[in-house]
């Protein structure tokens, strides 16, 4: 009978990972949700190979600060909720603090903000 254990850490993250990111254009539609939910009216999206090699998205959004740049990706860090009670007046896109670790979990990511 095969023994249930933990997963290590890294392929816990990888696997929630995948339930957000299934392939490049998933990733594009996440950074471009949180580009709108910054207030970005102008995004730009560049991508090489699909997206398989190279993507980028840049957008005149409100910004994260430089000190918040680190814990944007983390799982489960977001700006939009703080309690159970937010969920009822979501208005935005993103609100899990998903999307950034997922991306980070299996792409090199690089972020410049205002």
């Amino acid at each position: 009978m095969p023994e249930i254990r933990l997963l290590d850490k890294s392929v816990a993250e990888l696997i929630a990972a995948g339930e957000v990111i299934e392939r490049p254009s998933s990733v594009i539609k996440e950074l471009v949700e949180n580009s709108i939910d910054a207030g970005a009216r102008h995004i730009t999206v560049e991508i090489k190979h699909g997206g398989i090699s190279y993507m980028r998205i840049t957008d005149d959004g409100c910004g994260i600060a430089y000190d918040q740049m680190p814990t944007a990706f983390l799982r489960h860090a977001t700006s939009k909720i703080r309690t159970g009670d937010d969920l009822t007046g979501i208005m935005t896109m993103g609100f899990r603090g998903e999307a950034l670790a997922s991306v980070a979990a299996v792409a090199k990511i690089e972020m410049m903000s205002r």
